[in-house]
Formats: C-alpha cells, sequence, structure tokens
C-alpha cells in the first residue's frame, strides 16, 4: 500500500524504528547531501550514535543534466553507467569533463560540512549509509564503494523509499544489506513520495550536523 512521508524527518524516524535492533551495534551513520541529511539525523537521534556526511555528487548527461550518467563521491570512488553512455552516445572524455566539474562542488561541500577533515574511521565498524530515497541508484553506488575501500564490518544501505528492483541489485551487488519503509515495483520521482519534498540547502545541513554534535552524538573519531 502507497503512503506518502511527511516529509524527511517522518520519514527518517521510520527507518530508526527499523534499525532499532542495531542499536548495539554502535554504528556510524552516513548521510548524503542534501537531501538524505534530515533523514540522517532523525535516525542518528534514535540510535543515539553519531551523524556524519559524505559527499556525493550526480554526473549529468552534458546536454541533459538530470539523465545520470553516473556519479562520483570524496575519496575518488566512480560510478558510470555504461547504458545511458551508450543511449546519449558519449565518450569516457566526456565522462572525465563533467567529472572534474562536479569534483570542485564535491570539494566545496566538504569543506563547509567538515571544514575539510576525512571520513570517520570506518574499519571494523558497521556504516548506515542514508539517504532520502532510491531512483537510479548512482550516486548510493559511488558512496558504497567509498565505504568499502575503507573496511567496514558491515555496510547497510538505509532509504526511506527504493524502487524494488534497484534495492535488490545493490543488496547483490554493493552492499549487505539495503533497508527500507516502502519498496515499491513502480517508484517513479522520489520526491513524489513526500508531501514537504523541498529542496534542503546548505544552511539546513550544516544546523542539523551542529545541533546533532551538540546533542552528543559528534562524530566518531
Amino acid at each position: 500500500m502507497r503512503m506518502r512521508f511527511r516529509d524527511r524527518g517522518e520519514a527518517g524516524r521510520m527507518l530508526a524504528e527499523r534499525l532499532g535492533n542495531m542499536w548495539g551495534e554502535a554504528p556510524v551513520v552516513l548521510a548524503l547531501p542534501r537531501g538524505g541529511v534530515p533523514v540522517g539525523y532523525e535516525l542518528a537521534m534514535g540510535l543515539g550514535v553519531p551523524l556524519e556526511v559524505l559527499v556525493v555528487r550526480k554526473l549529468g548527461v552534458p546536454w541533459r543534466p538530470e539523465l545520470g550518467m553516473g556519479a562520483i563521491a570524496e575519496g575518488g570512488a566512480m560510478y558510470v553507467n555504461a547504458d545511458v553512455l551508450e543511449y546519449a552516445d558519449l565518450k569516457e572524455d566526456d565522462v572525465r569533463a563533467v567529472a572534474r566539474q562536479e569534483a570542485r562542488e564535491l570539494a566545496r561541500r566538504v569543506r563547509l560540512y567538515r571544514g575539510g577533515m576525512p571520513l570517520p574511521e570506518l574499519r571494523g565498524r558497521t556504516v548506515l549509509l542514508v539517504d532520502d530515497g532510491l531512483a537510479t541508484g548512482g550516486t548510493a553506488r559511488a558512496a558504497a564503494r567509498t565505504v568499502r575501500a575503507r573496511g567496514p564490518r558491515k555496510l547497510v544501505l538505509a532509504v526511506p523509499v527504493a524502487a524494488s528492483e534497484m534495492a535488490d541489485a545493490l543488496r547483490h551487488e554493493e552492499v549487505d544489506e539495503v533497508v527500507t519503509v516502502q519498496e515499491p515495483d513502480m517508484l517513479g520521482s522520489v520526491g513524489a513520495w513526500y508531501e514537504d519534498f523541498h529542496q534542503v540547502d546548505d544552511e539546513e545541513v550544516l544546523a542539523l550536523l551542529m545541533e546533532s554534535h551538540n546533542l552528543g552524538a559528534s562524530p566518531a573519531p
């Protein structure tokens, strides 16, 4: 049965209920800015664990930016969708050009959100990778590869809503587990599953990170 979330906060609280059994594992919550941060904030607060961000950027087709051909994540991880490259008749040089441009914005956000500090230590830990939804999966794949390279004990992708086919693909190819509240066969746009799906800005991200740290869920060392 289809259900619309009131907003990302409600979605995060519902995820926290699903993941409450992980409290004893002292997981690290890594939210994907910007939309994943309000979800990740509620999840981290519900579990009483650290909230951190992992910055990713979609790589859009040059003449149709809304169509993702892949994604990059901090640490150098990249995912490229070969089917989109073939459909759009793009070459490796086209991908590299877009990646260089997006890398500048990625670096800006790392400096802004974490003061340029590296990701927390993830080796041997349970990591909850959080976004507000999973549609094509490009940014989630790039983020998962960054985390995998750091040797976590368990990597869980936690999203309120995900296309069932994509969730299954990531379960088999990128992460140990995908946890959702809703997993429809036909997703459409992620925003259609929220009553309030406003564009999250840098100020909101910074405010949630600061509040999380002030409440005692400071980043892992």
